[in-house]
């Protein structure tokens, strides 16, 4: 649960605060619907890298549980879902096959609009890279 997370992270000169509002979770036909943010999300990633322009457009053409209204997650959602009990991978595990490496996020990093946040799925925290990059997508859909 994120509010267990003490320190918040510094990076890039902005001050990450962990989600409080990560909650229990239900899954059904390839999606988990997070009970406290009625967030949806793709119960397993295709186990693909890609970079951050076809991780949206991955997201966009995916359809799941007869919906195509998925996207790419922003990184509060992203961090939301991180279990800060659990390592390598720092998920619960009704997310399966979650690689302990990086996700994309679809939230550019401002002060250098070639880079956007991603979450170590490793441990669960919070970093920034380069677009060109290859990393993994896990898709939402609601909120925003």
């Amino acid at each position: 649960m994120k509010g267990n997370r003490v320190l918040w992270m510094l990076m890039g000169g902005l001050l990450l605060a962990p989600p409080v509002w990560a909650g229990p979770y239900a899954a059904s036909n390839g999606a988990v619907t997070d009970q406290r943010t009625g967030l949806v999300w793709q119960q397993q990633d295709d186990g693909q890298v890609r970079t951050w322009e076809a991780a949206i457009a991955y997201c966009e053409g995916l359809t799941l549980t007869n919906q195509s209204d998925w996207r790419l997650p922003n990184v509060k959602e992203l961090e939301s879902i991180t279990d800060d009990d659990r390592w390598s991978p720092a998920i619960d595990p009704i997310f399966t096959g979650t690689s302990a490496s990086f996700y994309w996020s679809s939230t550019t990093y401002a002060l250098y609009p070639d880079f956007a946040w991603v979450v170590y799925f490793y441990n669960g925290y919070v970093y920034y890279s380069h677009k060109s990059l290859g990393y993994y997508v896990r898709c939402v859909r609601g909120g925003q």
